[in-house]
């Protein structure tokens, strides 16, 4: 048989087999020390007919643990996107990455058009450094190493 009862501080719902009676334990949720109380007919849990029956039915009241630790965000907010950040006025740095091989079409080479492009939305004021990258990486076909090269544009946005 179980014993039923709850913590007197976050008001937990707790269940303990009665052979723990008059045993001290920390709470599970806020760890406070909790005395078992002694088993009696209205804190045991007889098995699983009793629940099926009537009488063993209750209304459950259910409480959340309350913490006066501030709240912390579990899933953090991902940053706006470029036009919603030129609309609120904050300007924060920003980067933008163009490789040369995202720029190559079936027989053109697109690049430095790309890269123009990308200036052009950008604007001249707002651009802080222009740097040009070298990298390699292994092309899924032929399982060879190619180097490549890009630029990395940090600008205010």
């Amino acid at each position: 048989m179980d014993i039923v009862f709850k913590c007197p501080g976050c008001h937990q719902e707790l269940e303990v087999d009665s052979s723990a009676a008059g045993e001290t334990i920390p709470c599970p949720s806020c760890a406070r020390t909790l005395s078992i109380p002694q088993p009696d007919l209205a804190n045991l849990k007889v098995g699983i007919a009793s629940h099926a029956s009537a009488a063993a039915r209750q209304e459950k009241h259910f409480a959340v643990p309350v913490s006066e630790k501030p709240v912390q965000p579990l899933i953090q907010k991902a940053l706006p996107p470029l036009q919603a950040a030129a609309k609120d006025g904050k300007r924060h740095l920003r980067t933008r990455t163009i490789r040369h091989i995202d720029c190559r079409e079936v027989g053109q080479d697109k690049f430095d058009q790309t890269v123009s492009e990308a200036l052009g939305e950008i604007g001249d004021d707002n651009v802080v450094g222009l740097h040009p990258i070298s990298y390699t990486y292994v092309e899924m076909g032929s399982q060879k190493i190619l180097s490549d090269y890009g630029v990395i544009i940090v600008y205010k946005g």
